[in-house]
This record gives structure tokens, sequence and C-alpha cells, in this order.
């Protein structure tokens, strides 16, 4: 037998000739190789960024929850109080004990109904923010039925499953926001037409989903890796939000008030007292159904809520109040360049007001930003003289004149 030198890996075995790095401890040594091979493992047995953590002490309060979004969500208090309540009570569903004697709880998935730029995602992204749960964020536009181009209604947990790193039991109670739920209304009150393969077909798809069931998910997406082994997911305890702008559905709201009117109450509205400017506030499942939903995914998205458009005033508050406001988040850029960068008041204004004109809510507030900052970004980087820009109402109007009005006005 062969007796190895000093000079070699404890755990492998390589000679110090055959390896880059030999590190010496106190009665070992170990190479190169074997601590990569460490560091690998420990990775994989050391992912704690999604621990499951006991739902019925950890998870805040619906005020709590409220204030918290507060801090990043300007206005929409309807909706944060709705949202708020329907997680609560979510996660008291999770943390309940599975006994046959005991009521069971159905699940709460949300619907929230508003133009673009109001908010939707935002207030779902920071939901799974504070409660440190995988989420994902799935677009409803490019589902189909099972077998026709486009994506299968399983790529949606893919997405889930990633953001969780694959840890299935993280996934399992995670959070799904479905976007432009609106998409996939039905195309035609007579279903037996033409076969509604993104419409319908993908409704009925859905179904099992937000009730719940064991799922068989492709970990790559299931139509490019086709020899892939599938991942089982119980979508029982994941929590469904669906957002859309649902464009056209005040005018079904507009037409059951007003024929409601007419020998009976809508829940105690007086024609006089209909707000005409935000109809949404009086939307029911009725109007979903009506819009070209089917009555299985209504049944299954039980809470439904609203958000206003934004007026001048909360646009405002949006540039300036939340913890990641815009003006913030230029103010910091700038600031990592060694310039200060600050707002005028007038120039706020103009902010808003083109966003407003175009009617891009407050996801325009950042291209209307970019257009003004484009040039400063470009060029003081460059000057080791300047240390400040303050933007006044003629310098934001002058820049965003320059960079992109048309085609911004050619965009809406």
């Amino acid at each position: 037998m062969v007796k190895k030198t000093q000079e070699h890996c404890s755990f492998c075995g390589r000679e110090k000739a055959d390896t880059t790095i030999l590190v010496s401890g106190i009665e070992a040594q170990i190479c190169n190789f074997c601590i990569e091979q460490a560091k690998i493992i420990v990775e994989e047995e050391s992912n704690h960024d999604f621990e499951t953590p006991d739902y019925a002490t950890s998870v805040l309060k619906p005020s709590e929850i409220k204030a918290f979004l507060d801090t990043y969500v300007i206005g929409q208090e309807e909706a944060k109080r709705v949202l708020a309540v329907a997680v609560y009570n979510h996660y008291k569903r999770i943390a309940q004990k599975q006994d046959e004697n005991e009521v069971e709880i159905e699940k709460s998935n949300i619907v929230l109904v508003g133009e673009t730029g109001t908010g939707k995602t935002l207030l779902a992204r920071t939901i799974a923010r504070m409660l440190h749960v995988p989420f994902a964020i799935a677009d409803a536009t490019v589902l189909t039925e099972a077998g026709y181009v486009g994506e299968d209604v399983e790529s949606i947990l893919t997405r889930l499953l990633q953001a969780a790193d694959y840890n299935v039991a993280a996934a399992e109670k995670g959070i799904i926001f479905i976007d432009e739920l609106d998409k996939i209304a039905r195309k035609s009150d007579n279903p037996s037409i033409t076969r509604d393969v993104s419409g319908e077909g993908v409704q009925q798809a859905l179904l099992k989903l937000l009730e719940g069931t064991e799922v068989n998910v492709p970990p790559q997406g299931g139509r490019k890796h086709p020899e892939q082994k599938m991942i089982s997911v119980n979508t029982k305890n994941i929590l469904f939000i669906a957002g859309g702008a649902f464009q056209g559905i005040d005018k079904i709201i507009a037409t059951r008030v007003r024929t409601n009117m007419v020998g009976y109450s809508f829940a105690g509205v007086k024609d006089d007292n209909v707000d005409k400017e935000h109809l949404l506030q009086y939307i029911s499942p009725s109007d979903l159904k009506k819009y070209g939903l089917i009555p299985e995914i209504v049944g299954r998205l039980p809470v439904l809520t609203y958000l206003n458009p934004l007026d001048r005033k909360a646009l405002k508050r949006i540039l300036t109040e939340p913890r990641n406001a815009l003006t913030k988040q230029f103010i910091k850029l700038f600031d990592m360049d060694g310039i200060e960068l600050s707002f005028e008041n007038k120039a706020l204004d103009f902010i808003v007001e083109k966003s407003i004109e175009f009617k891009l809510g407050a996801r325009g507030l950042r291209s209307i930003i970019e257009a003004i900052l484009i040039d400063a970004m470009f060029e003081l980087p460059s000057k080791k003289r300047v240390k400040s820009l303050i933007i006044t109402h003629d310098y934001a109007q002058t820049k965003f004149g320059k960079a992109s009005l048309s085609k911004l006005k050619a965009a809406v």
C-alpha cells in the first residue's frame, strides 16, 4: 500500500501538484475542487429564503397589513382594506389544523378591477414582499388551451416554482398574480360557434388551479422541454390575485344601475347619488359574468374589489411620498454620481399634468421623468464640476418637448 505524503487533500486525496490551491488546517487540508463542491452543497442545503413560517402567529393583522401597504401604495383605501382582510383570512386558513370535525375554510382568491396604472400589480407585489413568500406574475394574454400555440395554464406554476428556487413547500404557500384577466373573457355569447381557445378555454383550464388540485408542473416550461421530469404542486394553499382593466365594464355597470332604478334600488343607491365618474365602486360579480367571465371562474374568485382612477393629488403624492417614490429613485441614481438632484413643485405639477393628458396613470410617470432627465443622465456623469441639478418647470417642459412628446402622443 502506497503511503500518501502530508501534502494532499484530506477529502478527495489529490496530491498538491494536482490542485491549484491546498488550504491547510490544524490536522487536515482541503483543495480548491472540494471547496467548490462544498460551496454548492451548502447553498443547496441552506436555502432559507422561503422558510415555512408559523402563519398562526407570524401574519400581521389586517390593520397592520394595510399600514404596510400605505408605505408603498398611495390612495386606493377600499382596495387595500379588502386585500388586507382577504390575505389575513387566507393565511389563517393555512394555519388551520386539519381535523375531520373542523369547519373547512374555502380559499379567498381576489379580483382587482381598475384602469391601467392604478396600482393592481404594485398591491400584489407589496403583499408578497411583506409576507416573504414566493411571488409570480403571469400574463393571461399568452395562455391558450393545451395543444394550441401559446402557453399552457401550468406555466403559471412554473414561474412560481422558479421564484421559490424550486422549493415546492414554499411555492405551495405563495402568491400568483394573474394580470390581464379581462383578456381571457369569452369572445362570444354563443360558445358553440367557434372554439374559444384563448378565452373560455383558458378559463376552463384555470378552474382546478384556482380551486386547489395536484398539478404536474414542467420545471423548465412544458413544450420546449418535453423530456423533463414533472414536479407535483398542490395549489390548495396558493393565493391567486387576478387583475384587469376590464375596458368598458363601466358601461355594463351604468346600465345595471339605471335598470335597477325603475321600481328597485341598487344597494340603497339612488339615482342622484350615483357617482358617474367612479362607477367601478358599484361593481358586482354579475358584471364580470356579463363581461365574459364564466360563472365558475367568478365563483372561484369570491373577493371582488376596485381601484379608482388616480387624480392629480394622488399622482403627485405617488411621485414623492412612497418608500420607493420615483423622485427618490432618481435622486439616488444621481447621488451615486455625486450629483444632488432636486425637483421644484411646479416641475412635479407639469409631470402630473402630462400623465393625466396621456391617460397613462402612475405607470406613465416614470416614462415622463425619463424623457425629462435623459439628457442629464447621459451628460452629467462625465462632467466632474457639476454637483447639483434642479428640475424647474421650464427645464421639464423644454426637455420633455424635445425628447419624445410626439412619440408619447402617438402611443396613446
